[in-house]
């Protein structure tokens, strides 16, 4: 195997090649968590990324379930439901005295983009769902030689500002009244992550066990808007009326999810490295989510985000060769285990990827990453979660779609 100088252009493309491969895995996860910078073998270094993600996921046979919510019509085949984005990254990273590595970061680990309209047979469902999210971390570590290499342990915090709105038809259309609702919120949590890791330089041998902590955000408020809906109401001696919406607050909690990832890389010839990875998402937790106000009545009713979500596994492997001094380049595969089960569009995905590393000098780098992958098709119907029904508004199928990223960086070091 090949001396670590030879490894090093490598390594970083491909730790760039996987960012933008797992892009777009899911639950809500966006860029995910990274600490590879915290690696580096420079005593400086900066770092900053950005990913462009374009999914285009269709939707096909829907079928309103409830029509007692207007749902206006429009197509029934063919409903684009996915929204491009992107995915921002900076960190940087100084060692500290004798084997004390610290990097600092901001990144958006959660996210989503669904916008299919108010103009689907599905709206009374989901005319509009946007969630975004702000982490600021702080990671350190101690390495120190064990053996032919050097252990290393991994500590660290973070911040989380989690928002976002869902927007859908709930009763239908009357006089002024379009009878759409609109649900905002918004949180903030703290996090903290733990790990070890193993590394032989001179073979460009690495494995490290990290382990990231659930976000509890227990302060989830914001609004329900019902302006624009005029509800149904009974009045006694009167009748049913329909009564113009107000707007109010909610109350509710949620937990981002906690995960564990192993990654591993070596060198397997002149040149050459091989590398993989194993993370395992606790998406599970995010079931049915309940937002009440402080006291509950029908013209102020509760709501609920119905996700229903299964863990998520993402594997990944790939190799990388150094051209010149100057050029390297990745490819990978990875496969994620879509977190929808017969509710919703996250299905498995499959994704190719390959990327190249410019260092321009010894103290500059470029990288440019790009992937293509197939968002496996399924379908989309009721189901009961701890014996009440969920997902009763509509039902629809989707055949496999597709998707691309591109991803690039530059990465100062001294």
């Amino acid at each position: 195997m090949a001396h670590m100088n030879f490894k090093r252009g490598v390594l970083t493309v491909a730790a760039g090649l996987l960012f933008a491969s797992a892009a777009h895995a899911g639950g809500l996860e966006r860029g995910g968590y990274n600490i590879d910078l915290l690696f580096d073998p420079s005593d400086y270094a900066a770092e900053a990324s950005a990913t462009y993600v374009n999914p285009q996921r269709e939707l096909n046979n829907v079928v309103d379930l409830n029509p007692l919510n207007g749902t206006p019509g429009g197509p029934s085949d063919g409903v684009r439901d996915t929204e491009s984005y992107w995915v921002p990254r900076v960190g940087i990273k100084a060692g500290i005295g004798e084997g004390f590595d610290c990097m600092a970061d901001y990144s958006q680990p959660w996210g989503a983009h669904s916008k299919p309209g108010f103009n689907w047979a599905g709206a009374n469902d989901n005319a509009e769902t946007k969630v975004e999210s702000d982490n600021y971390a702080a990671t350190c570590s101690y390495k120190w030689a064990v053996g032919p290499g050097q252990l290393r342990v991994i500590g660290g915090v973070f911040y989380q500002e989690v928002g976002g709105f869902k927007e859908r038809q709930v009763v239908p259309a009357f006089g002024t009244f379009d009878g759409s609702g609109r649900l905002d919120l918004e949180g903030t949590g703290w996090g903290w992550r733990t790990g070890v890791a193993y590394e032989i330089p001179e073979y460009a041998v690495r494995a490290s066990l990290v382990y990231n902590s659930a976000v509890d955000l227990d302060d989830l408020s914001g609004s329900i808007d019902l302006r624009d809906a005029a509800l149904p109401a009974f009045i006694p001696g009167v009748g049913l009326v329909r009564i113009p919406g107000t707007k109010y607050d909610v109350f509710g909690n949620a937990s981002m999810p906690d995960s564990l990832e192993l990654k591993v890389q070596s060198g397997i010839a002149p040149d050459w490295v091989a590398f993989g990875s194993v993370k395992w998402t606790d998406w599970s937790q995010l079931q049915v989510l309940s937002f009440c106000p402080r006291t509950a009545n029908p013209l102020t009713p509760c709501t609920s985000l119905n996700l229903l979500y299964r863990d998520g596994w993402t594997i990944s492997g790939g190799v990388g060769h150094k051209f010149t001094d100057k050029l390297s380049g990745a490819a990978s595969i990875t496969w994620d285990r879509g977190t929808s089960h017969g509710f919703g569009t996250q299905t498995d995905t499959w994704t190719f990827g390959t990327g190249l590393s410019y260092a321009a000098t010894e103290n500059l780098e470029f990288r440019l990453a790009g992937a293509v992958g197939i968002l496996t098709g399924g379908s989309s119907g009721p189901q009961v979660y701890q014996g009440q029904p969920v997902g009763t508004d509509v039902k629809y199928d989707f055949d496999d779609d597709f998707f691309a990223a591109v991803s690039t960086s530059i990465k100062i070091k001294f």
